[in-house]
């Protein structure tokens, strides 16, 4: 056990909560110690996994991320450290924990993968977050704390977007 603090995002969170679609990888978002560096790398210390310690190191300044690739299968985890940003810094402290094949594992929120999703989008405009958005208003739609997607869509400029979403406008894509 490496004790470091994570929570997974991205499209495999929007599968948790919304209509699942393949991804080409997994999402964490980590708190991690420099010190906990040598720790995390032995931890994949095995002929099946690539983990580079310089490009962990070099996740302290930006674009803060590296990568872990489990070689047989060719799947990629991006790992992001959790920056010191008023949204992340809440995300990362609602992070839920839940159960997959058994394994305990922390999740963000549906209204925080929705809203990062959006957040996300603005950067990088793409069908992919939208209907991962989509799908997980259409799955989760009164369970969604309105009032805390409201908040944070104004302190992150997604306020216009947000009411298109909590109107119906998008749609998930049907597979």
């Amino acid at each position: 056990m490496t004790g470091v603090s994570y929570m997974l995002t991205g499209s495999m969170a929007s599968n948790a909560y919304g209509i699942p679609r393949s991804t080409h990888d997994l999402d964490f978002v980590i708190q991690l110690p420099p010190s906990q560096v040598p720790k995390l790398v032995q931890a994949f210390a095995h002929p099946d996994y690539f983990l580079d310690e310089v490009s962990i190191r070099s996740a302290y300044q930006p674009p803060h991320q590296f990568n872990l690739i489990h070689i047989p299968s060719a799947l990629k985890a991006d790992f992001w450290m959790l920056k010191p940003v008023p949204f992340e810094r809440e995300m990362f402290r609602r992070r839920v924990q839940d159960t997959w094949f058994g394994e305990l594992l922390w999740l963000a929120t549906a209204e925080d993968v929705l809203l990062h999703k959006l957040y996300w989008n603005r950067i990088s405009p793409s069908d992919r977050q939208m209907g991962d958005v989509a799908g997980v208003f259409a799955v989760q739609g009164d369970r969604l704390d309105q009032d805390y997607l409201r908040h944070w869509a104004k302190e992150l400029g997604l306020e216009t977007v947000l009411a298109e979403v909590l109107a119906g406008k998008w749609k998930p894509k049907h597979t």
